[in-house]
């Protein structure tokens, strides 16, 4: 019968009394609604996040080689190499490295294919003006000139008759990404410079 796994079978006259009610369907209370639970990740996702960084000794450290190939699609010849410069008062530089990437065997710094520069100075204003300065000595050459973004900032693409590049600056910081001998095809330097440019004002996580 209907409804009797409800009730406890306490003698006869409690038996009378069940058989005569237990046609009727037992009331059951709707169940609450459920609320969807949303779960925090567990680690936060990394985004490449320029700042306005110290500069490194290292050119690992500004574009690994392994970024590099993978953003060029093609793995360069050699091992990068580093110099560093000299603070420079007089225009307010207070640092400076550069990067050379893709120096074939038994050539040297002018043979790199990438050049990667960083540097700093003693305040914002200079960091950009010296980088105003540069895209208008270039414009004074007859270079083509273009703004451009570089993540979230923006930068200058400069296209001169044998080499290319990327300039912009962040903070006290300046950036300059350099396409020698033109290794990198015009139609691709829009989707390539500014991906180097923005890693190397990305420190390591």
């Amino acid at each position: 019968m209907r409804g009797n796994k409800f009730f406890v079978v306490l003698g006869a006259v409690a038996l009378t009394f069940c058989a005569a009610c237990s046609t009727a369907a037992p009331q059951t209370q709707a169940p609450p609604p459920q609320i969807p639970r949303i779960t925090p990740p567990t680690t936060p996702s990394r985004v490449p996040l320029m700042v306005d960084r110290a500069l490194p000794d290292d050119c690992e450290l500004v574009v690994p080689v392994e970024v590099m190939n993978a953003t060029l699609g093609t793995e360069l010849p050699g091992e990068p190499r580093i110099i560093i410069g000299i603070k420079e008062p007089g225009i307010g530089r207070t640092g400076k490295v550069d990067c050379y990437y893709g120096i074939p065997e038994k050539k040297g710094l002018p043979d790199a294919k990438i050049v990667i520069g960083l540097s700093t100075y003693t305040d914002d204003l200079t960091a950009r003006t010296r980088v105003a300065e540069s895209v208008e000595a270039e414009r004074g050459e007859g270079a083509k000139i273009t703004e451009v973004d570089v993540g979230k900032q923006k930068g200058t693409l400069i296209e001169g008759k044998d080499e290319q590049m990327l300039i912009g600056s962040l903070g006290k910081s300046t950036f300059v990404v350099r396409n020698r001998n033109n290794f990198i095809p015009k139609e691709k330097l829009v989707a390539v410079l500014p991906v180097l440019a923005q890693q190397s004002m990305t420190p390591p996580v």
